[in-house]
């Protein structure tokens, strides 16, 4: 007689009562149950964010944290961005790359008085962890995975600021885009961070568990917020040109290659991956992402095969009908060559290729605070 092994259990985060009170239909993503959409639909929901205030649950994301006198060498040393530019109270986006100089993940990087914090995607937390831990004692740092502690809450839209400052005591007119304070919301203790992924205007509230739900409340209370899933987050993200991990960006491409070489700062010293793409800078590119549209009834979904002068160039990395725009929109890998802007290429769908054009993102342009 055999046993099979039973799959691990999905996660739940704080939230996931709320979500299926509120009638969301719930996925698994990333390892854990969460909500893709709720009954108003995604296109109402992304409209929201676009035009008021949408709130997301992204609690499954990842955080870390770094304490010790080099904590700021050690983030430096691990990821591409410069962590010593930062001022205390400024947040960066970075890349975690591996020795061939490729993707393991894109993340986020804030720097405190006295500690930083990494905040990774949730499909990679357990892979990103391990991967940097490897060099914590050269740096002397201690690493603390703080990813099952934490809830974050996106309030995302042009009201977000008009509709959460009443809920807390600090002035969010003073919080600059991509910069954070330690605050409270709804009288809960909150890293209040201006960042977000959908190009608008917003905040990222970063919470001990137990507070999840009373936050949340409390923003629904205002009447003026709607609740978003993954699937409004994005054609929200795709509207910006904003990379996924595991579409656009994995760990058989460079950052240098996925339109991200203003993350790479060659300059501050020694990085893991740091000599691959030294040397792919000095040579060039063979491929790059490139955004595209197409005709208006077309659909490029993720996956779809992708042909460039007749060859086979990848697949469709994230496609969807933008609901801002009505146009269909997506990025693909071209060969160098083929990376620019008005360049035609065809996508496959269901057998047929049609024409798409090479356009430069973000395809919505109107997040005036930017």
């Amino acid at each position: 007689m055999t046993t099979t092994t039973a799959p691990s259990a999905l996660k739940r985060t704080p939230l996931h009562d709320v979500h299926a009170a509120l009638g969301a239909k719930i996925v698994p993503f990333a390892g854990y149950e969460m909500p893709v959409q709720y009954p108003t639909g995604i296109s109402a929901e992304h409209k929201a964010v676009r035009e008021g205030v949408g709130m997301f649950d992204v609690s499954h994301m990842g955080e870390f944290w770094i304490t010790g006198d080099r904590a700021v060498d050690f983030v430096n040393y691990v990821t591409t961005n410069n962590v010593a530019a930062l001022a205390v109270g400024q947040v960066h986006y970075t890349t975690i790359l591996n020795d061939r100089g490729t993707i393991e993940d894109d993340a986020l990087v804030y720097r405190f008085a006295d500690r930083i914090m990494m905040v990774v995607n949730a499909s990679n937390a357990a892979k990103d962890y391990a991967h940097i831990a490897r060099h914590a004692n050269r740096f002397g740092v201690t690493l603390r995975d703080a990813s099952d502690e934490m809830a974050l809450l996106a309030v995302q839209g042009p009201r977000a600021a008009a509709v959460l400052q009443p809920l807390t005591k600090g002035d969010l007119s003073t919080i600059k885009y991509y910069h954070f304070t330690e605050g409270s919301v709804a009288g809960h203790p909150a890293i209040i961070s201006r960042t977000g992924y959908t190009g608008e205007d917003g905040f990222e509230l970063y919470v001990e568990n137990e507070h999840a739900v009373p936050i949340w409340q409390a923003l629904m209370a205002t009447g003026q917020v709607t609740p978003a899933g993954l699937g409004a987050r994005d054609t929200l993200r795709l509207e910006m040109g904003m990379a996924l991990y595991g579409n656009d960006i994995d760990d058989t491409v460079t950052p240098l290659e996925a339109n991200l070489a203003w993350l790479v700062k060659l300059p501050k010293g020694d990085f893991v991956g740091r000599d691959v793409l030294a040397k792919q800078k000095e040579q060039g590119v063979t491929k790059k992402l490139v955004g595209f549209t197409m005709g208006e009834r077309n659909f490029p979904r993720h996956g779809y095969p992708v042909f460039y002068e007749g060859e086979p160039s990848g697949v469709v990395c994230s496609g969807t009908m933008s609901p801002t725009l009505g146009i269909p929109i997506g990025t693909a890998y071209l060969p160098a060559a083929g990376a620019k802007e008005g360049t035609t290429f065809e996508v496959e769908i269901r057998g047929k290729r049609v024409p798409a054009t090479v356009v430069k993102p973000p395809f919505y342009k109107d997040a005036s605070h930017l």
